[in-house]
């Protein structure tokens, strides 16, 4: 009841005469709105401040580039002479660019590899290349002083290329066959990551092994089987995350082709329409063996058991369709899965024995990368050379040795 007084209330109140006026005063007694402005689009980023050489910077820039060859570059590919008459006139004006553009030059080749493209063969890691971030903040800091210290600072870190490099440096100008595969080798390992992890898996294709290693000490080293010349074994990195026991195999489509379409009982095949798909159940004769080691890429390359075991008795082991046939792979698996306290090998057999298929996770993912290395230093300064299996030797000397002076971009 009482709230249909109120209402009744408000229906007079509104009817009044004098409420349009009221309302109207109270309209206009109210504040202006602000306008504000949109906010302007058209600003400009900051400049950073325009690179000037020190004197200093730029003898010890031309000093590193003629003594580049130490690192199994060419110091004619940086043309050093041009900045030395640019430095000669004196203007500002020639030798901050050409002081800039060999510096650039230089920090791209030291970080990433001076061949780049199909020369180097199959290579499909990631780049190595600092980025043009760095490059600036790098250019910057050596401008004024220390150019050596920062160059130095793109080296491969790696054991094996200081080994490299001080065989480079014992090894006579007239052994011209050797000091190139040095210095092709000293290359590839510009092409690999920096870091390549406390443990990791390194697969060398031409020497055919697969050793793991932990903080730089080898600690299994196996035997391999990889791709024939018409089937490559190609250059990458992947995370090892399985480990899996009794595989079935599915066989890739251009097997199934070479195959011509013929399978015995252990495949289970479908047809639809045109395509075939074929799966080989585990067993002693599956062409994975018992053991696969799962590390997903984009290449469907892993490590795996074999039936085939007479082929590791081989010199020369170039038969798989890529992938990288493992000799005793149960002891390699099992020094996988050790060392973060799971199967034993005894279990790992143990599980095999059963037929039944089983994937084990790492721990956690332990990095692997498949390479091509034809020559490796020893302690003592020696060097042991493996057999260029797919010739892939020859383009990267050429790419070396060619290198004409490049412009690199200072902006």
């Amino acid at each position: 009841m009482k709230s249909g007084l109120k209402l009744s209330a408000m229906i007079v109140l509104l009817a009044s005469p004098t409420m349009p006026g009221a309302i109207q005063a109270a309209v206009t007694q109210q504040p202006v709105p602000v306008q504000v402005p949109p906010p302007r689009l058209d600003y400009q980023p900051v400049q950073p401040a325009p690179i000037l050489w020190q004197r200093a910077a730029v003898d010890e820039l031309i000093a590193y580039a003629e003594g580049i060859g130490a690192e199994g570059l060419d110091p004619a590919a940086y043309a050093p002479d041009r900045l030395r008459a640019a430095l000669a006139t004196g203007d500002d004006a020639a030798i901050t660019p050409a002081a800039s553009q060999l510096f650039l030059r230089l920090a791209a080749d030291l970080s990433g590899g001076a061949v780049r493209g199909n020369a180097r063969g199959e290579w499909y890691m990631p780049d190595t290349a600092i980025d043009g971030n760095r490059q600036q903040l790098l250019l910057a800091e050596a401008s004024q002083g220390g150019v050596a210290a920062v160059l130095d600072s793109l080296h491969p870190t790696h054991p094996q290329y200081a080994m490299l490099k001080r065989a480079l440096a014992v090894t006579p100008a007239e052994e011209t066959a050797r000091r190139e595969l040095i210095r092709a080798n000293m290359e590839r390992w510009r092409w690999m990551p920096r870091a390549l992890g406390e443990r990791h898996v390194l697969v060398n294709v031409p020497a055919f092994t697969a050793a793991i290693v932990d903080n730089g000490r080898v600690t299994l080293r196996h035997r391999t089987v990889v791709g024939a010349r018409r089937t490559q074994t190609p250059s990458l990195s992947a995370n090892m995350t399985a480990v899996t026991l009794n595989p079935w195999w599915t066989v890739p489509q251009s097997i199934i082709r070479e195959m011509g379409g013929r399978f015995n009982d252990s495949y289970v095949v479908t047809r639809t329409g045109g395509t075939i798909t074929a799966r080989q159940r585990p067993g002693p004769g599956n062409s994975l063996g018992r053991v696969k080691i799962e590390m997903p890429n984009e290449h469907a390359i892993f490590l795996h058991d074999t039936p085939a075991q007479a082929l590791f008795s081989r010199p020369v082991r170039a038969f798989s369709h890529g992938c990288v046939r493992t000799q005793g792979i149960r002891d390699f698996a099992a020094e996988l899965l050790a060392a973060s306290g799971q199967w034993s090998r005894a279990e790992i057999d143990g599980a095999i024995a059963s037929g039944r298929t089983q994937q084990v996770a790492l721990d956690r993912p332990i990095p692997a990368y498949i390479a091509y290395f034809t020559a490796a230093a020893t302690n003592d300064g020696n060097i042991v050379t493996y057999a260029d299996i797919y010739g892939r030797d020859a383009a990267v000397r050429r790419a070396l040795n060619s290198a004409g002076p490049q412009v690199a971009r200072a902006d």
